[in-house]
């Protein structure tokens, strides 16, 4: 509904030195999409995950994501921790209802999410009237 603030989706946003295209293949063994995974002209490979399906709020969708991150042994452990950003990019459209609008996270994921070495990010997408 136009105009009403909601939570849109998260991706797992990835940047390295390292190619990343061998990690993005254990995270869609997994059931976690890879949006892309492409080297830029800066020389860096970055990437960006999503689960299939989203939920009404993020929780639900880091976790699976966060879980995929734990089960990683190596050599895929390393090229994880090896990435300059790992983080967790949380997207909401905005719009002028409700009058408060609020979304939490558990303790116990908010420590999962630092164990994996992850960060987190919010991102708000402005409500933007369609020309007739």
């Amino acid at each position: 509904m136009a105009g009403t603030i909601s939570y849109l989706n998260t991706d797992l946003d990835l940047v390295s030195s390292e190619e990343l295209t061998a990690l993005a293949a254990v995270f869609e063994s997994r059931g976690v999409l890879a949006l892309h995974v492409i080297r830029r002209a800066d020389g860096l490979w970055h990437a960006t995950f999503e689960t299939k399906d989203q939920h009404t709020e993020p929780e639900p969708n880091i976790a699976v994501m966060v879980a995929v991150v734990e089960s990683l042994a190596e050599p895929h452990r390393s090229i994880w921790l090896d990435c300059a950003r790992r983080e967790f990019n949380i997207g909401y459209d905005c719009g002028a209802e409700p009058w408060a609008f609020n979304q939490g996270w558990s303790s116990g994921l908010l420590g999962r999410i630092a164990a994996v070495g992850a960060s987190l990010r919010i991102t708000l997408y402005p409500n933007r009237e369609q020309s007739a």
